[in-house]
């Protein structure tokens, strides 16, 4: 295969995003890049991001192939989750303390703090509603955090959540309790999903 076929394969395989990563992983020089992305009128969509023009611009797809040390966590989870009936106003990540995310605060992201002990608990790559592979906390971790945080959402938001949950086939009451264990809210979890079984 040659560089220009491996490129196309990036693409295709990328839903119309190329990464300059991927390309300089394959041993693609950034000048043969630079023509390839002249040639096929790619739109540069930030530092090391490319797509083509008929692509819907994945703003949860950006920020995470620019901040892989991102995990989506309380309304963008619930919402990539399908727990959640409106896109979120900001969107919600979670980092590991120590982390500068003073960028991503500028951008208006709402950026949350872990301890290395909890910050990976729950970790998984799940597609957004545009396709494409982000690190987002999985449904049981993110109920937990739903659950622990209570008091920052919406009544509105965290009853449709916890109710769509509860309905759904994703649900797993082991992994459930097991993150409420670690996360030490055991009792209001308990509490929550007795009323709801």
């Amino acid at each position: 295969m040659n560089k220009a076929e491996q490129m196309n394969t990036l693409m295709n395989d990328n839903n119309g995003y190329l990464l300059t990563s991927d390309v300089t992983a394959l041993g693609i020089s950034k000048t043969y890049l630079s023509e390839y992305v002249k040639k096929h009128n790619l739109k540069r969509i930030c530092q090391g991001v490319y797509a083509s023009d008929d692509v819907w611009i994945d703003e949860l797809y950006i920020a995470y192939v620019r901040n892989k040390k991102i995990i989506y966590s309380g309304e963008t989870a619930l919402y990539i989750h399908g727990l959640m009936e409106r896109e979120p106003f900001k969107n919600a990540v979670t980092v590991c303390s120590g982390y500068n995310a003073n960028h991503l605060k500028k951008i208006g992201f709402d950026v949350s703090y872990s301890n290395s002990e909890i910050w990976e608990l729950g970790r998984s790559l799940k597609a957004t509603h545009l396709g494409n592979v982000v690190s987002v906390y999985d449904i049981d971790r993110t109920i937990c955090d739903l659950i622990k945080n209570k008091d920052k959402y919406d009544i509105q938001v965290f009853s449709y959540a916890l109710n769509e949950y509860m309905k759904g086939k994703s649900k797993n009451l082991n992994n459930l309790m097991k993150y409420a264990k670690a996360l030490r809210i055991e009792e209001k979890v308990r509490m929550y999903t007795e009323v709801m079984i």
